[in-house]
């Protein structure tokens, strides 16, 4: 292959080393889900704050049921109730017992709770008729987070389990590195935006839409622009798009044809170009570097080229601008179903499907004429290394999760 072209992995290197996370925003907590954290957050209180009931139930002491049993049950006095959030001030002394609901507070006295189902109710007593070690149905204080403990690393996404960790250990606020403001151009004089009646020849801009779903999938916002195939369109296109954007993607024009014309443009406008063309099958003429500071992503106009040059390279960029320093889809080991070929002079992306036989996992390849409806029904996608020439139908394979 042509001297020019650069490897996969060496495409994907340079691509992160020269993107820095944006700047640093303080958000609400309430608004910070599928964000990036910029520092290390610790808990500023305990949760729980204090000894809670697991159960509804009898807060007890131990020892006073220690010899409790069928025949041998044990009466205890029941001098109060305590609930969820209360102020009650009982306490629990010898041959007494507090009614107490999930949440509660342990009431003074009080090391552990008997289940309702265990006790029996007769008046003002409770008789029972099993002993209980101590700390039974008791959620100590600080076990769920415990203050100044870590609960958040920066450079880790605030997933919602994050979030409500957060919550409990009394954060109201974090701060998290910006995510990217994309603006997707494509080109081309018979594309157009869906919604706008369809002349003979035109298309619709479906490689557009699809970039804006993966875009929009990860909370990135958006702006859709068509551009004609000419330079001057191209150019105004370009200069809109950075006017207000942190990241530029382009799709089509992206080769060397008399109509591909985004390269040539990004040449005259004395873009710092990184690299152009890499060793990935489909997705060769993918392209990154920077305007205006800005990072521009290239991206070949076939359906299948288009969206693995942008799963492999242009996503893990926008995920380093977002914060995430070393981005990868979800994977999953899967056994080959069927041989899949790949080559020895680049990087092949085979688009599958993953099933689960009789509680094996199987990757198997999307075969069809139809470039779009394979992609859409697609679930999984397989790369094969390069200089790899097959992999055998039964092997073990790591594919990456698209669903």
């Amino acid at each position: 292959m042509h001297k020019e072209y650069i490897g996969y992995d060496e495409a994907l290197k340079k691509t992160l080393k020269h993107i820095t996370p944006l700047d640093v925003v303080d958000l609400p907590l309430s608004d910070c889900t599928g964000y990036t954290a910029a520092e290390d957050v610790r808990a500023r209180v305990d949760a729980p704050s204090v000894d809670t009931s697991l159960k509804d139930g009898f807060a007890v002491r131990a020892a006073d049921i220690a010899r409790a049993a069928a025949e041998n049950c044990i009466r205890l006095n029941c001098i109060g109730t305590a609930s969820a959030g209360g102020s009650e001030t009982d306490r629990v002394l010898p041959q007494t017992a507090v009614r107490i609901l999930t949440g509660a507070r342990v009431p003074d006295g009080a090391d552990a709770v008997v289940a309702e189902e265990y006790a029996r109710r007769s008046g003002d007593a409770i008789i029972i008729s099993e002993p209980i070690d101590k700390r039974r149905n008791i959620l100590p204080q600080g076990s769920d987070i415990a203050r100044g403990q870590p609960v958040l690393l920066n450079g880790e996404c605030l997933s919602p389990g994050k979030i409500g960790l957060l919550a409990a250990g009394g954060c109201s606020r974090v701060s998290v590195f910006r995510k990217p403001r994309v603006a997707i151009i494509a080109t081309g004089d018979e594309v157009i935006l869906p919604g706008r009646s369809l002349k003979a020849g035109q298309v619709y801009a479906s490689n557009l839409l699809t970039l804006n779903a993966w875009c929009r999938k990860y909370g990135l916002d958006t702006w859709l622009e068509v551009a004609k195939d000419n330079a001057q369109a191209i150019k105004a296109c370009l200069k809109r798009g950075l006017e207000t954007h942190d990241a530029v993607l382009t799709s089509g024009g992206a080769w060397s044809g008399d109509r591909d014309l985004m390269a040539m443009v990004l040449d005259e406008l004395a873009w710092q170009k990184i690299y152009h063309r890499v060793r990935l099958g489909p997705g060769k003429a993918v392209g990154f570097g920077r305007l205006e500071q800005t990072p521009v992503f290239i991206l070949p106009g076939g359906p299948p080229s288009n969206l693995v040059a942008f799963l492999q390279l242009a996503l893990p960029g926008l995920m380093k601008l977002s914060g995430i320093r070393n981005f990868k889809l979800a994977q999953s080991p899967a056994i080959l179903k069927e041989t899949v070929k790949g080559q020895r002079s680049w990087t092949q992306a085979v688009f599958g499907c993953l099933t689960v036989e009789n509680g094996i996992r199987y990757f198997r390849p999307r075969k069809g004429i139809s470039r779009l409806k394979s992609i859409a029904a697609a679930d999984s996608l397989l790369l094969i290394p390069e200089g790899v020439a097959r992999i055998a139908a039964g092997e073990n394979a790591m594919a990456q999760v698209l669903a």
